[in-house]
């Protein structure tokens, strides 16, 4: 067929087509590891789970109290991976690696000093907080243990989080899968010596997490380093970089705090509902969490992309990657709505043998798959986002979604809805708000700012 054949494809479109495929395989390429180093602490927090609920009930009970408080300090705490994500990889497209290096040992540098600061609050502190969640008698001592012990992992967990966005920030999602990889099995072989081999109990199984922590920050550290002496970038901490890396995340922080205000909402109003939905509104929750992660590696490769582009002063580029990912988010969220969709008589004999726990579970289930596709989007265009740096605006349009949530998830159980209606709420309401509020700034291109450093 020659070039002048009417059904050649002309050769601008050609050049779309291989952009677009460029950028599907580079999508895949940044996403598919994102998602396995994604699951790393759940994984390691369920492999204390099997370890200790072969210790007793008070072992497991005191666990989950220690785990959700572990586990709410790490969510918050998460800034350190995004905003270092969007710093590193605009200096990454502005062609300085150098200077991509140096901003993330100052995110590095904050983890360390944040982290020393949470060992020293909550190793004194770790009795009221557990009264806090009001843990029985026999759970509480357990749960002060696990929680002491695993504290003093806290600088090696967060140095982790601002070295995995150094790593997406140089485009490279693969090292953090290998590491996650080799610390969840450090996990388990250090689990089962100290608990079993060494009789350790409760606080075994704290140390052998602890000391996998520290083993994964150290392989990191190894990384970063290497890549600061070839690219001949400083390892000493800089008080302006520390600062402009608080800066970048105080923003990122109150979206986060935002978001958990929602689903600890959530949570409260299911609670109140009576002990069959909060059961059903547990299994939906985990689904959901689950869900998230698979969106949320999409959403760590717009992070990495979008800050190269706009890093690379290629404002048309970013935009033209932005509409890419936007699709990739429509069609995860229509795959995943069916998997959910086709996979719910599973979950439901999965997760529980209860038959009202099933009852009201089911059209739960339909809730979360019916909205997926709008999930998918909201993750892609909060990813874009954070990769422009913007986040003063998430932080705003998290705080109108959670005032738009609040009213409207306390007066379910008063207008006598159920948990059905909740979640309505939660992956409707609030997840829809998400995207007018996203598309709305994404519509704008104000966020559309380049240069090596986002003024």
């Amino acid at each position: 067929m020659s070039p002048a054949s009417p059904t050649a494809a002309p050769p601008g479109r050609s050049r779309r087509n291989r952009a677009a495929r460029r950028q599907d395989r580079e999508i895949l390429r940044l996403a598919l590891p994102a998602f396995g180093s994604l699951v790393a602490e759940p994984l390691f927090l369920m492999a204390d789970s099997a370890m200790i609920g072969h210790l007793g009930t008070p072992q497991l009970a005191g666990l989950g109290v220690a785990a959700a408080l572990l586990t709410t300090a790490v969510n918050v705490f998460v800034f350190l991976a995004y905003a270092t994500t969007a710093a590193v990889a605009r200096s990454v497209g502005a062609r300085d690696l150098s200077a991509a290096i140096r901003q993330g040992m100052d995110g590095i540098w904050l983890a360390v000093i944040l982290g020393a600061g949470l060992v020293a609050f909550l190793v004194p502190a770790a009795p009221a907080l557990v009264d806090l969640f009001g843990a029985s008698s026999s759970a509480a001592p357990h749960a002060v243990t696990y929680l002491r012990v695993s504290a003093l992992g806290m600088p090696a967990m967060l140095i982790v989080l601002a070295a995995t966005g150094v790593l997406r920030g140089l485009q490279d999602t693969r090292t953090p899968l290998y590491v996650a990889i080799g610390g969840f099995s450090a996990n388990i072989a250090l689990n089962a010596l100290f608990i079993y081999g060494l009789d350790m109990g409760i606080a075994g199984s704290a140390w052998g997490t602890v000391l996998a922590q520290f083993g994964m920050a150290a392989v990191y550290l190894v990384v970063v380093v290497r890549g600061a002496r070839k690219h001949g970038a400083t390892l000493r901490p800089s008080a302006t970089g520390i600062r402009a890396n608080a800066k970048a995340g105080v923003p990122l922080l109150v979206r986060t705090i935002s978001l958990r205000g929602v689903l600890l909402i959530a949570t409260a109003v299911a609670a109140r509902l009576g002990d069959t939905d909060i059961a059903a509104h547990q299994i939906a929750l985990t689904l959901w969490t689950l869900l998230a992660f698979a969106l949320d590696a999409i959403a760590i490769a717009g992070q990495a992309i979008i800050g190269r582009y706009l890093g690379a002063d290629d404002a048309p580029g970013a935009r033209a990657a932005c509409r890419r990912m936007v699709g990739w988010g429509v069609v995860a969220g229509v795959v995943l709505a069916v998997l959910v969709a086709a996979a719910s008589p599973l979950i439901l004999r999965l997760f529980t043998g209860d038959q009202d726990v099933r009852d009201q579970l089911l059209p739960v289930l339909l809730v979360v798959a019916l909205t997926q596709p709008v999930a998918g989007v909201v993750f892609v265009l909060d990813g874009v986002l954070m990769g422009a740096g913007d986040g003063p605006y998430l932080a705003w349009a998290m705080l109108l979604t959670l005032a738009v949530f609040t009213p409207v998830a306390l007066l379910v159980p008063v207008a006598g809805g159920g948990i059905t209606a909740l979640w309505w709420a939660v992956a409707g309401l609030m997840m829809g708000t998400r995207l007018i509020t996203l598309a709305l700034r994404a519509r704008t291109g104000r966020w559309v700012v380049t240069g090596a450093v986002r003024a």
